[in-house]
């Protein structure tokens, strides 16, 4: 049976119409039959709600850094509501940033609001998910031009556990591979498909779920 911990999570994004079913096409071009956007979250109740469970997940994992980083667009809300929770959660006070898409030309000027990381600062990286890598790829230089900096951790809310560029390997074996990342989930496409077979009213899915796992995932 699934954790409960984890049931509550996928529930809270099904709730916040994040976690949908259907036909979707993911950013890397593959159809798949479900979708995660955290775009949806709206409300205060559900970015607080989100910011619990990804500080619970931070706080569980032990990792040690000195700042939190949130890709632009996605990441903002993210970074900002799991920095608020560690400290609210577990005394926890750490600095967090995110990036302009665009650099200003004005004000202070760069692409990077909020903290300013420096020589041998160990940044986390929140993100949503994972399923072929890209926007990792496009994060890392964002975070290399600000100086000597190691980046030990990501935590997402979905690991797809899909093949990223080399077959036989996930997209989190090439981030931990390329980049030294560990990647740290909430919950993985097993565990939604684990909810689903729980739950009698998605029977019709089921099928749809278990072939995009056995085309994609490893």
């Amino acid at each position: 049976m699934l954790a409960a911990e984890k049931q509550k999570f996928i529930e809270f994004m099904m709730d916040a119409d994040v976690l949908r079913f259907g036909d979707f096409v993911t950013k890397s071009g593959r159809n798949t039959p479900y979708f995660v956007n955290t775009g949806n979250y709206k409300t205060g109740a559900q970015i607080a709600g989100l910011g619990t469970f990804y500080a619970r997940l931070v706080h569980d994992t032990g990792a040690s850094f000195d700042a939190l980083f949130g890709p632009a667009y996605k990441g903002i809300p993210l970074v900002t509501a799991c920095a608020a929770s560690l400290y609210r959660e577990y005394g926890l006070d750490k600095p967090y940033f995110f990036n302009r898409k665009e650099v200003k030309d004005h004000g202070e000027g760069g692409n990077l609001v909020g903290y300013r990381p420096k020589d041998g600062d160990r940044i986390a990286i929140i993100e949503d998910v994972i399923t072929a890598g890209t926007a990792v790829r496009e994060t890392m230089p964002i975070l290399r031009a600000c100086g000597d900096i190691q980046c030990r951790d990501m935590f997402i809310s979905v690991n797809r556990c899909e093949v990223g560029q080399t077959p036989g390997k996930t997209a989190i074996m090439e981030v931990q591979e390329e980049f030294g990342i560990t990647v740290h989930s909430l919950v993985t496409v097993r565990d939604i498909r684990a909810w689903l077979s729980e739950h009698g009213s998605y029977e019709a899915l089921l099928p749809k779920m278990d072939a995009y796992m056995e085309k994609y995932c490893i």
